[in-house]
C-alpha cells in the first residue's frame, strides 16, 4: 500500500503516539485524572495540557492564546458564529466555513461568498469592492485543501484592516508546514491574523483535537456552554492524551519544518516529472508542494481508483468523496463539471519516499493509459 492522501489526514507520528500512551491511563496508573480537578492527578493532567498548549502556540504568530477544540471545524464555527458584523469569504473555502452561511444569516448578518482567480487564489479586487464598514469578519484559507494554492493573506488582511474587520484564517493545511512569521522564507500565509484554526491530525497528531488561536484583543462569544473549561470560551473536559499527542506532533513539526519543506519539494519535482502530461489544477507558483491536483480530460476517476486500489489518493477532496458532485473548488477556478470529475489529488509529506512516488505514478499512468488516455 502507498499512502498519498496527506490532505485528508496524516500518519500518526511515533512521538505523538508515545506522548498519548502515558495519558490514556488504566486503573493502576496515576495518569487518568480529570485535568480540571484540583487534586494531584488533576494537576498532573492539567500540566500536560499546558505543555501541549505551549508546543502548539510555538507554531502560531507571536502572542495571543491557544484554545483547544475538537478540531478545526469547531474552531471555525466558534469564530464565524461568535463574532459580530457581516462575513466575507471565498468560493474555494472548506465546507466548515461555507456551510455556516445559514447560521450566520439567522443572526441577521450578511454572508458574502466572493470568487477566486483562475489560478485558485483569492480575488483581492473583489474583496476590496465587497468590504464595508459593516464587515466584521473576513474568512480565508491559508492553503487550499483541494488544490494546494497559497492565498495572499497579508494583502487580504491589509484590506480588511481598512474597514476595521477581523480576519479568520483556516490554517489546517499550512500549520506546521509554512512558518508563521511573514519575514521567514518562503513568504508565510500567516501574517498578522486575528484568529487561526488548526487541526491535529493534519500534522501527524491524533484525530479529534484541534485549536483556535486568538490574537491579543480578539474576542468571541462561546458556542458551547457548560463548565467553561477553556478560558470560558469552550466548555467540556479536555483529553490529556489528545492534547499531549497534538503537542508532540507540533513540537516535531517545528523541529523538522525546514527539512520537511525540502523533502516535499524534492518529491514534488519527481511527481511533476512523472505526471508531465497531466494538467495541473491551480497555481504552480503559489502553492504548498505536498499537494498535487491533476486532471486528464475524459478520465474515469472511479475506474482509475479501482484499478489502483493499493494506492491511497483522492478524487478531489476527501470531505466530498463519494458524493457524486463535482468539486466546488475546481468549479470555482473555472473547470467544467466533466473536467472537475476527471481530476485527482495526490498528497505527500514527511513519511513519503521518492520510490513510492515513482511507483504510484507508474501505476496511475498505466491505468490511465488503459482508458485510452
Amino acid at each position: 500500500m502507498i499512502y498519498l492522501d496527506y490532505q485528508a489526514t496524516t500518519p500518526l507520528a511515533p512521538q505523538a503516539r508515545e506522548a498519548m500512551l502515558r495519558w490514556l491511563g488504566g486503573p493502576d496508573s496515576d495518569t487518568f485524572g480529570n485535568p480540571h480537578s484540583s487534586h494531584r492527578m488533576g494537576r498532573m493532567a492539567a500540566a500536560a495540557i499546558e505543555a501541549a498548549r505551549e508546543n502548539v502556540a510555538a507554531l502560531m504568530p507571536p502572542g495571543g492564546r491557544v484554545i483547544f477544540t475538537s478540531g478545526a471545524t469547531e474552531a471555525l464555527n466558534m469564530v464565524l458564529l461568535g463574532t459580530s458584523g457581516d462575513v466575507i469569504t471565498f468560493a474555494t473555502e472548506h465546507a466548515a466555513v461555507l456551510d455556516c452561511a445559514k447560521a450566520v444569516e439567522a443572526q441577521g448578518r450578511r454572508f458574502t461568498v466572493l470568487p477566486v482567480l483562475a489560478d485558485g487564489r483569492a480575488d483581492l479586487e473583489a474583496l476590496a469592492a465587497a468590504l464595508t464598514p459593516q464587515t466584521g469578519l473576513v474568512a480565508m484559507m491559508a492553503v487550499n485543501n483541494e488544490i494546494g494554492v497559497v492565498n495572499p493573506l497579508a494583502e487580504a488582511i491589509a484590506l480588511a484592516r481598512q474597514v476595521g474587520a477581523r480576519v479568520l484564517v483556516d490554517a489546517v493545511q499550512a500549520f506546521g508546514r509554512l512558518p508563521p512569521d511573514p519575514r521567514s522564507p518562503p513568504s508565510s500565509p500567516l501574517s498578522d491574523p486575528d484568529f487561526v484554526a488548526v487541526s491535529g491530525h493534519k500534522i501527524h497528531g491524533p484525530k479529534g483535537i484541534g485549536a483556535l488561536w486568538m490574537a491579543e484583543g480578539a474576542a468571541i462569544q462561546p458556542l458551547v456552554h457548560g463548565g467553561g473549561q477553556e478560558a470560558s470560551l469552550r466548555s467540556g473536559t479536555l483529553s490529556p492524551a489528545l492534547c499531549a499527542g497534538f503537542g508532540a506532533a507540533s513540537r516535531l513539526a517545528l523541529a523538522e519544518r525546514e527539512q520537511q519543506m525540502f523533502h516535499v519539494k524534492h518529491l514534488w519535482n519527481i511527481a511533476r516529472a512523472a505526471f508531465a502530461d497531466w494538467h495541473l489544477n491551480g497555481s504552480a507558483e503559489h502553492r504548498w508542494h505536498g499537494n498535487l491536483s491533476l486532471r486528464r480530460d475524459g478520465l474515469d476517476v472511479a475506474r482509475l481508483m479501482s484499478d489502483c486500489r493499493q494506492i491511497m489518493f483522492s478524487a478531489g477532496s476527501a470531505c466530498a468523496s463519494g458524493s457524486g458532485r463535482p468539486s466546488h473548488v475546481l468549479r470555482a477556478i473555472g473547470l467544467s463539471d466533466s473536467q472537475a470529475k476527471s481530476s485527482i489529488r495526490i498528497g505527500f509529506g514527511r513519511y513519503t519516499s521518492a520510490a513510492e512516488i515513482e511507483s504510484a505514478a507508474a501505476t496511475i499512468n498505466a491505468a490511465a493509459k488503459e482508458q485510452g488516455l
